[in-house]
């Protein structure tokens, strides 16, 4: 079955970095758009970035345009996340998801998910 395997949370100081990856297996990777989703506590899960299947069509989120980069390796079945320039409103579980047709920022657009990586960051 389809899997999608989060990892590269944790807890950084505002300003700070990370780089999240998303392992998928289960899939013809190279054929699906993946994105990168977050949820806030209290809030609705939203989207972040998303990427197209050669990884020369990128799509983000205004609130994190020149601070966060998608990318994503076919070879290895994984896209990626680098976040620089870090702050406490970016605290949030991060998701990643593959979806087999256009380019979307709703969650409807997607059809698999993984289960999340969480990311603090702290003032």
């Amino acid at each position: 079955q389809v899997q999608l395997v989060e990892s590269g949370g944790g807890l950084v100081q505002a300003g700070g970095s990370l780089r999240l990856s998303c392992v998928a297996s289960g899939l013809t990777f190279s054929r699906y758009v993946m994105g990168w989703f977050r949820q806030a506590p209290g809030k609705e899960r939203e989207f972040v970035a998303a990427i197209g299947w050669t990884g020369g069509i990128k799509h983000y989120a205004d609130s994190v345009k020149g601070r966060f980069t998608i990318s994503r390796d076919n070879a290895k079945n994984t896209v990626y996340l680098r976040m620089n320039g870090l702050k406490p409103e970016d605290t949030a579980v991060y998701y990643c998801a593959a979806a087999f047709s256009r380019i979307g920022t709703t969650e409807e657009d997607y059809h698999y998910w993984g289960q999340g990586t969480q990311v603090t960051v702290s003032s």
